[in-house]
């Protein structure tokens, strides 16, 4: 695949790894599925990969269902859906920060039939029956947080390591409420987000983290349609030029320009269009006035096949569509032909194309300058939209570089990598995205006046992110600060009003009656602190009133005199210190004498002159202002105490989760060890020969009981009953096995003993003769060992002769090989002696030099690099030298 090409350039990657089990995950969280992707530079890893989940597949349902007191999550909670669609809850990102009515019209559009009830902000709550008592209510950010920690532990089951840094993607028109929905989500499922990174974004860097645009720049729009939404971004790529190491390098960088979108054009609604026109096929051909959307099992029968029915198309003319028992025992079978498929969908092939042309509108650019137009996104694959891009575009073939599932999440993972402390990149990629909304600022208060002043605009649309933004007021009342979006024409999804937080600013009145009585220099005024964050989230961060007075202080006074004498004095000591010589020592001495004596002079007279004065200083105060937010609805920050609470819930549901898990997985266990055991006990020739008759029929009905129990009374037992009678089936069968095990193994084993003991007495001969130098004394204890370890396999071998196959070994394996392991050891250790430097006998004197002169004679080389300065130390260090290499030609 071209992503795993272009990660293999890239992972030179990892140059600088913290080996602490550095590791991070990103997330492409969609309406429908969620994909994970890892970084993880563990030796023998790939570095970046998607994360599988438990049916080895990339994309995972985002899915949680609750159902006969359990939660299931995923894969799990996907095989339920057509049985129990009112359980499995679906769309859970798209309904953050939704008002109720918004969020109630999305689930009637796609016939999901969940419980629900408006709460406290104004949004959308659920309420489910999870096996409590009472039924129990969920916000759409514990159920978004319930599958990011799905999301979580695939990441930590692929990289075998806890992980919880992350970057979570998000589509590009998610607004204020739904981009801290999800955060708090992320929160409650113990995730530390990293960033939130438009989808957009992370395509870009997947496309551009292999190319180089140091002699080039590209525009590049990429068309995402997914399940439930659909834009267009331009992105500029070129280079600029940087420092590394001291060295001027060319670094890639992209600039998203411009995204234009439609939230509410994506596959799913092709789906619907196709579920309505088999619906009416399916009314028609039952008659009696059934209308079967008003059954929500049936429709989510015929969601499920339509959904394969609309893939089959995307690859043949014609599709089949079966579903037996759709309604009242009544099957339903029928086909459907692309060419009708692509009529019923006209509408959308108009508008799919809307997002593209708004972006060259806005941009000013022709097609022809547009270098490529990337497709990503699952509904992209179907085969008119791709016709009709091309028709508009006019070129013969689409570009479709990247994997249209999994680029998104890559290229998130590569922003994770950059914004972890623990890993860096070595291709880099600069990463320039924008506001996709514009903000504006309102002020109002106490003699405030709405004008033209007191509402501002704030944030720019397409305003990089993260910035800082700051505002600054001639006012001494408290006051109110109002942040909206730009337009009331551009608002997220599902918005009501532009209005997004409302705080107030309290402290103002306090601290202008304070210093109102002091000198003011200027009217007083608040400093206010905004700040738009890496994922795009406006806040405003601090106030301050900010107070500046004039006043008279007292200040040390400069004496002018001492400051003069003092500058003399030392003029004249470097004079003299420049112009002596031995001979005019006293001359100094009799100047500075001089010299000291006219500064104690004007030190006197300083002492009696005052020693401040005062002064016309400006002074500047600030105090820090109260900040309380004051908006209702959803623009409301989520409350600790709920915090608090909705982790406690999740905990609670995680911990049922594990045991449930566990208890699921002791029952496998506890079923295999039964019929494996009954097998072996059926099969295996060798079990007469080391358990009596009697043995084994007590250990076969045993094996029966527990069976009957497993399917009876079992079927609702624990994990700690499943263990129970586990461990009571092992406490009869491990003993049988073990002997069955020690029939072939323990010959086995003793073969191995007695063929290591022959090859050591070799070993011992190879000592003597090629290894003298070796102690003795370990020598001997090695063959005292060896004799050691003979006898005691001649001891047991004989013991076990007289033992009977259904008793207790005399021995075992396990303990033969560890005798051998143990002596093996100590011939090792042995053979790692080395053998003892040979000492030369010192020369003379006269020795040496001659040594030297033939050294310098034959080798001229070496002596040319000597240094002259240090003649008389070279002679011990030219014979050191001459020693060692006399000895390594020895080895040689």
């Amino acid at each position: 695949m071209a992503w795993k090409v272009a990660l293999t350039v890239l992972f030179s990657l990892a140059l600088l790894f913290s080996p602490s089990q550095s590791a991070v995950f990103s997330v492409d969280l969609g309406s429908e599925s969620l994909k994970v992707a890892v970084v993880n530079l563990k030796p023998g890893q790939s570095p970046i990969s998607i994360a599988i989940n438990e049916m080895s597949k990339w994309k995972s349902p985002a899915l949680v269902s609750f159902h006969d007191g359990h939660r299931l999550l995923g894969e799990e909670a996907a095989g339920l859906v057509a049985r129990y669609p009112q359980k499995v809850y679906s769309q859970t990102r798209d309904l953050l920060g939704k008002p109720y009515a918004s969020a109630q019209r999305i689930l009637n559009s796609m016939y999901l039939p969940f419980k629900t009830k408006e709460n406290f902000r104004g949004d959308m709550s659920f309420v489910v029956d999870d096996g409590n008592e009472n039924d129990s209510v969920y916000s759409p950010e514990e159920l978004v947080a319930m599958v990011l920690g799905y999301a979580a532990n695939l990441a930590e089951f692929h990289s075998k390591i806890p992980i919880k840094d992350a970057v979570i993607a998000v589509p590009p028109y998610m607004g204020q409420a739904e981009r801290k929905g999800l955060l708090a989500a992320a929160q409650l499922a113990g995730i530390n987000v990293l960033s939130l990174i438009n989808e957009h974004s992370g395509a870009a860097l997947q496309y551009g983290i292999d190319k180089d645009f140091s002699n080039e720049t590209r525009h590049v729009i990429f068309y995402d349609m997914g399940a439930t939404s659909t834009y267009a971004a331009l992105v500029y790529f070129s280079s600029y030029k940087g420092k590394e190491y001291g060295k001027s390098v060319s670094v890639n960088q992209f600039q998203v320009k411009d995204v234009r979108w439609n939230a509410e054009l994506g596959g799913q609604h092709m789906e619907l269009l196709l579920v309505e026109y088999f619906a009416d096929q399916f009314n028609a051909q039952v008659g009696g006035g059934i209308d079967v959307r008003k059954f929500p099992k049936a429709m989510a029968k015929l969601k499920k096949q339509v959904k394969r029915t609309k893939e089959i198309l995307s690859a043949n003319t014609a599709a089949p569509i079966s579903v037996e028992s759709l309604h009242d025992d009544v099957d339903f079978r029928s086909t459907i032909t692309r060419e009708k498929f692509e009529e019923l969908c006209e509408d959308i092939w108009e508008k799919s194309l809307l997002p593209v042309k708004e972006v060259l509108e806005h941009s000013g650019l022709s097609l022809e300058q547009i270098y490529a137009v990337e497709l990503i996104g699952g509904a992209t694959r179907v085969p008119k939209l791709q016709a009709k891009l091309q028709e508009f575009l006019g070129r013969k073939e689409l570009d479709r570089h990247l994997d249209a599932d999994e680029a998104i999440v890559l290229g998130a993972a590569l922003h994770a990598a950059n914004l972890s402390d623990g890993i860096k990149l070595n291709r880099k990629l600069g990463m320039v995205d924008g506001s996709l909304y514009g903000f504006v600022v309102e002020l109002s208060g106490p003699e405030l006046l709405k004008d033209e002043s007191s509402r501002q605009l704030l944030v720019p649309r397409m305003k990089k992110v993260p910035s800082k933004m700051f505002r600054s007021i001639n006012h001494n009342k408290d006051f109110e600060v109002s942040l909206a979006y730009e337009s009331e024409h551009l608002l997220p999804p599902g918005a009501t009003t532009p209005e997004i937080a409302r705080y107030q600013i309290s402290g103002l009145t306090d601290a202008s009656e304070k210093y109102s009585s002091r000198n003011l220099s200027s009217p007083i005024k608040a400093s206010i602190h905004f700040s738009l964050s890496r994922s795009g989230i406006l806040s405003l961060d601090k106030a301050d009133a900010v107070i500046e007075i004039t006043e008279w202080v007292e200040v040390p006074k400069k004496n002018l005199t001492v400051e003069n004498s003092t500058i003399s004095s030392n003029v004249s000591a470097e004079s003299a210190a420049g112009n002596s010589s031995e001979g005019n020592n006293e001359s100094i001495q009799t100047d500075l004498g001089s010299s000291n004596t006219s500064n104690t002079s004007a030190e006197e007279q300083a002492s009696a002159e005052p020693a401040t004065e005062k002064k016309l200083k400006k002074r500047t105060f600030r105090v820090p202002l109260k900040i309380t937010e004051k908006i209702t609805g959803l623009g409301m920050s989520l409350s600790q105490d709920f915090l608090t609470e909705a982790k406690r819930k999740l905990q609670v549901l995680d911990q049922k989760d594990t045991d449930r898990k566990r208890t699921a997985e002791l029952k496998n266990n506890l079923e295999g060890y039964i019929y494996s055991t009954k097998e072996k006990i059926e099969t295996l020739e060798n079990f007469e020969k080391v358990s009596t008759s009697e043995e084994r029929q007590s250990f076969i009905e045993k094996l029966d009981q527990v069976q009957d129990w497993l399917y009876t009374d079992g079927e609702d037992a624990n994990a700690a009953e499943f263990q129970e009678r586990l461990d009571q089936l092992k406490a009869v069968g491990d003993p049988i096995f073990l002997r069955l095990k020690e029939l072939t193994a323990r010959p086995a084993a003793v073969e191995h003993a007695r063929k290591y003991i022959d090859e050591l007495k070799q070993i011992v001969e190879e000592w003597k003769a090629k290894k003298p130098w070796l102690p003795q004394e370990r020598v001997d204890e090695v063959i005292e060992s060896s004799e050691k370890l003979k006898n005691w396999l001649d001891e047991k071998e004989d013991e076990q002769k007289k033992t009977s196959g259904f008793s207790k070994p005399a021995f075992t394996s396990e303990e033969v090989y560890l005798k051998v392991l143990d002596l093996q050891n100590k011939v090792t250790s042995i053979n790692r002696i080395p053998k003892p430097k040979v000492q030369k006998p010192e020369k003379n004197e006269t020795e040496s030099n001659e040594q030297n002169t033939d050294d310098s004679n034959s080798t001229s080389t070496d002596n040319s690099s000597s240094s002259d300065s240090s003649a008389d130390s070279s002679e011990g260090a030219n014979e050191e030298t001459v020693t060692e290499q006399s000895e390594g030609h020895d080895e040689l």
